[in-house]
């Protein structure tokens, strides 16, 4: 079941590299006037997807595919080469406050981006 343990890491990570991503995507795109880092759908999604993370860590909850994932590998450090470079990219060994603080700050950070660079109202 690595193969799949793999899947839901990568899952994972694109789920990671839309949110750090786009946070800095939306600012240069709104300075170069880019349309799309104003669509509506794109902005919600990006910060419901940060708020989630938030208040995830808010609440002491493991995020469900880091719990996925752990329960498909079992115990084994038998990894694939796809896990281990992820992973690396992925996780590190701080405090939990660390984390909790940095998301909440992220996630406070994209809301004032989202007021300052607003997305298009629906329907324009």
């Amino acid at each position: 079941m690595y193969w799949l343990a793999d899947l839901i890491l990568i899952v994972h990570f694109a789920f990671v590299l839309f949110v750090v991503g786009g946070l800095p995507a939306i600012w240069i795109g709104a300075a170069a006037g880019w349309r799309w880092v104003r669509n509506f759908w794109f902005r919600i999604a990006h910060l419901a997807a940060i708020c989630f993370v938030a208040a995830e860590a808010l609440i002491g909850t493991v995020c469900p595919l880091t719990e996925w994932e752990d329960a498909l590998r079992g115990r084994g450090t038998d990894t694939s080469f796809i896990a281990r470079w992820l992973h690396r990219i992925l996780f590190y060994s701080f405090p939990e406050w660390v984390f909790t603080a940095a998301y909440v700050l992220f996630a406070l950070v994209v809301a004032l981006t989202f007021w300052l660079a607003p997305p298009r109202q629906r329907g324009k």
